[in-house]
């Protein structure tokens, strides 16, 4: 696909305050009030190591920053995101089937809980509510853990399950979870293998749209518009800005998305909320934002 426009720059949103750059980052995201978080430690866990380790989550929230030290952190490989109470959700993205690999801390940093939620995970995401919504890659998806082979869940924040996604006539198995979009009112995942864009609302799918942009690694939604960033393709920042009609996804332009200087981007990971779609480069010291509203 050609860019048919200029390209569309990102917006600087928040970025991580020099003193803590000497640290290391395990994981940064954005939750769902646009509080941008990063966990740091002093040195990498050691992978295969069992011992607890100490960390800090590093808040910054219009322009304001704080800590929160947690203590006793067992996740690798870990995921992070924030919950309503002001405490915090860690996973460890690989797990054995006995190990309980969520851990929710407190808002002073203290382990409340633990429980388990499946292997493979692809992306965790609190929604406003405080639910977990976990998304899972396909050696998830196929590997002996039942608990992974739906491809997407919704859990409460104590681990109880509260849904998990099922075939339907116009929908069927997810084989990887490539793309998830948790927003206020509904839920939007583009799965492997067809990459439908499907709309979940409650606990079902009221939609499921075909949609011809294949293997995004993000998108935003907002009213009758979605923009897909990253599809399949040479051009690892395309975007491609489409309709949303009542069964289908309808691309009507093509373009690019760049730094907010205007260059091209790097190696990066991305957030999805709503109408946002947050971009992270390496070395994860910055987000930066496209808002579609």
């Amino acid at each position: 696909m050609r860019p048919d426009r200029p390209a569309t720059r990102l917006a600087g949103y928040a970025h991580l305050p020099r003193a803590y750059r000497d640290l290391h980052i395990l994981h940064s995201t954005v939750d769902a009030f646009g509080r941008a978080h990063w966990l740091l430690t002093e040195r990498p866990p050691e992978p295969r190591a069992q011992e607890p380790y100490d960390a800090v989550v590093v808040t910054v929230e219009d322009g304001r920053t704080y800590e929160t030290h947690l203590s006793a952190v067992r996740a690798r490989f870990t995921k992070l995101d924030a919950l309503p109470d002001g405490g915090f959700v860690l996973a460890s993205a690989r797990s054995r089937r006995d190990e309980e690999h969520v851990q929710v801390f407190d808002a002073l940093g203290r382990s409340s809980s633990t429980f388990r939620v499946g292997d493979g995970i692809e992306d965790l995401l609190a929604d406003a509510a405080g639910d977990l919504w976990v998304g899972y890659f396909d050696e998830g998806v196929y590997g002996s853990d039942e608990l992974s082979w739906p491809g997407l869940r919704r859990w409460s924040s104590t681990g109880v399950p509260l849904w998990e996604y099922k075939p339907g006539p116009e929908h069927g198995t997810i084989s990887d979870c490539y793309a998830l979009n948790v927003d206020t009112r509904a839920v939007w995942a583009c799965p492997y293998q067809n990459f439908p864009l499907l709309e979940i609302r409650g606990d079902r799918v009221v939609r499921a749209r075909k949609n011809p942009v294949k293997g995004a690694s993000g998108f935003a939604v907002h009213a009758d518009r979605v923009l897909f960033f990253s599809p399949y393709g040479d051009d690892h920042s395309a975007i491609v800005d489409c309709r949303i009609t009542l069964n289908a996804v309808e691309p009507v332009a093509y373009g690019r998305l760049v730094r907010p200087d205007g260059a091209d981007l790097g190696l990066r990971s991305v957030v999805c909320r709503g109408p946002r779609i947050y971009v992270q480069e390496e070395p994860c010291t910055d987000w930066a934002v496209l808002d579609i509203r």
